[in-house]
């Protein structure tokens, strides 16, 4: 499973999703919106950033995510055995967490490094875990996109088609969602 904001989701959250697919071979893959994440703003409502995620995963499953923290996720969720997706380097904060060993009691992690992370930066995470064995690490190639740096682009006006699935960059071209939110305006 995959979580966050997805504000808005972006071709590096599609890649991230496929590569985890191609390593783990997983049955089913899950991605949850965070309705309302407590470690930061989103401007977009939720059912807004649920409509883009479908967009760009039009093949798996879709979900709200109620909780503000991912351990509480996990405790309240229905899966079984299942495997969170998250980065190297939210991995490198992931005993700021609330409750990291209950994250891993709940699920195992997979952390998607890219090519010359450096890998000292992992290891001294993992050993302060009691249960190493549930961190799994695979590489992926890195994309440089975030969506902060799409949405004040997209609050600029310029075009980040390109970095977006197609269904999505549709959606938030037709309804002009960062713009508005911005307050950008469009000239004649």
């Amino acid at each position: 499973m995959l979580g966050g904001t997805f504000n808005p989701p972006h071709n590096g959250h599609v890649a991230l999703a496929r590569a985890a697919k191609e390593q783990f071979g997983f049955d089913e893959f899950v991605v949850l919106v965070a309705v309302r994440p407590a470690h930061k703003e989103v401007a977009l409502d939720a059912e807004t950033r649920v409509e883009l995620v479908r967009a760009a995963f039009p093949e798996d499953v879709v979900e709200r995510d109620e909780a503000e923290r991912t351990v509480d996720t996990l405790r309240h969720g229905h899966w079984t055995d299942p495997v969170f997706l998250i980065g190297a380097d939210e991995f490198c904060d992931f005993l700021t967490w609330k409750d990291p060993e209950g994250v891993l009691d709940q699920a195992r992690l997979a952390v998607a490094t890219r090519p010359g992370y450096p890998r000292e930066r992992l290891d001294n995470v993992v050993a302060q875990l009691s249960r190493p064995e549930r961190v799994l690490f695979f590489e992926i190639e890195p994309l440089p996109i975030s969506s902060r740096d799409l949405r004040s682009r997209l609050a600029e006006g310029e075009d980040v088609s390109a970095e977006l699935p197609p269904a999505v960059a549709e959606i938030v071209g037709a309804e002009r969602l960062y713009a508005r939110q911005r307050g950008y305006t469009e000239t004649a």
